[in-house]
């Protein structure tokens, strides 16, 4: 009995020893020598048929030899972890003196950063932002802004319908319409709706089905069209710049009379070179429409045209964006090519 516990003993010795990075191997040797159904445990169990007098003496060996065991696969489990995680390290060691990576910062929409701009000069001025739903009724897309449904201006709008009465917006002026009504009547107001609106117009270079506008109101008494050609004069010289100039033409929209179509000079070729690819030589671009608004506009929203009047106006911040950028297709706004929105940064 002696003899084979002196021999296990050795023989785990050199299993521990010979044990060089798995740590599953060292607890497999583990459970084959000291486990219940190790080798040292058998050879415990047939103690039963020694001698009284030679019980001692074996117990004090194995209990020797396990000690000894568990001792040796104590440290060699620690070895083998100390070893493990500097190897860990070695192949994560991270040289700190190189240069970091560059990390890529995303930037603004040019039609965000025009749009912006747009609120900027209107807030300055004293102009409240208001919205309203994009999915818009009949009643407030037409006829709240002197469109009843058999007027022929409607057929100037190519709508998108959900239902008989419910559609996706053809314009802001809407919001106009809901701010009036939401203030106390002859109250004054002042100010800008932006939003996207739908139209059924072709996808192409000048086109697209949605677009961003901006629509302005401006509501009090003695507001005169001067007030009106004065604001435009000012928010196009803050956009393109202090040499800017602006042009009326008289034009016609349901919901405001007199109503015009403003141009801006031309900043390609300052209305100076007839080959000029931008203005095809006119000198002038066409930027927005405007006017007094229609009495008929007030009375439906609670205000008396014979106590106070108004101007609205409203413009496309695409066309805005492609003359501040030099941008001559519009649909390059929603490509979402990389390439060309990282030139707005």
């Amino acid at each position: 009995m002696e003899q084979k516990i002196l021999e296990l003993r050795q023989r785990a010795r050199d299993a521990i020893k010979n044990v060089t990075a798995d740590l599953k191997e060292l607890d497999n040797i583990r459970v084959k020598i000291l486990g219940k159904k190790g080798e040292l445990t058998s050879l415990l169990r047939g103690m039963s048929q020694l001698s009284a007098e030679d019980r001692p003496k074996i117990g004090k060996i194995v209990n020797e030899a396990r000690a000894e065991l568990e001792a040796l696969i104590a440290s060699k489990n620690d070895e083998l972890k100390a070893k493990e995680l500097s190897n860990k390290l070695a192949s994560e060691k991270i040289d700190v003196t190189l240069p970091g990576r560059q990390v890529v910062t995303g930037n603004l929409h040019p039609l965000t950063l025009t749009l912006n701009r747009i609120k900027e000069i209107f807030l300055d001025m004293g102009y409240t932002i208001e919205e309203g739903p994009e999915v818009e009724t009949d009643y407030y897309n037409f006829e709240a802004l002197n469109l009843p449904k058999d007027h022929p201006a409607r057929d100037m709008q190519d709508s998108f319908y959900i239902t008989e009465d419910i559609l996706v917006r053809t314009q802001t002026s809407p919001v106009q319409a809901r701010t009036m009504e939401s203030h106390e009547s002859n109250s004054p107001i002042r100010m800008i709706a932006p939003g996207r609106v739908y139209r059924r117009d072709d996808y192409d270079a000048s086109h697209s089905p949605m677009f961003t506008q901006v629509e302005g109101l401006v509501i009090d008494k003695g507001i005169r069209f001067s007030d009106l050609k004065g604001t435009l004069e000012h928010l196009l010289k803050e956009i393109f710049g202090k040499n800017a100039k602006a042009r009326l033409r008289p034009s016609f929209f349901p919901f405001t009379e007199p109503s015009t179509e403003v141009d801006v000079s031309c900043m390609m070729c300052h209305c100076h070179d007839e080959n000029c690819k931008v203005c095809h030589g006119s000198g002038w671009l066409e930027i927005l429409g405007a006017g007094m608004v229609h009495p008929d506009v007030l009375k439906m929203s609670g205000y008396d045209p014979k106590i106070v009047s108004g101007f609205a106006f409203g413009l496309g911040v695409e066309r805005i964006a492609m003359l501040t950028y030099g941008v001559d297709d519009l649909r390059l706004f929603y490509d979402n090519d990389v390439r060309f929105l990282q030139q707005f940064k």
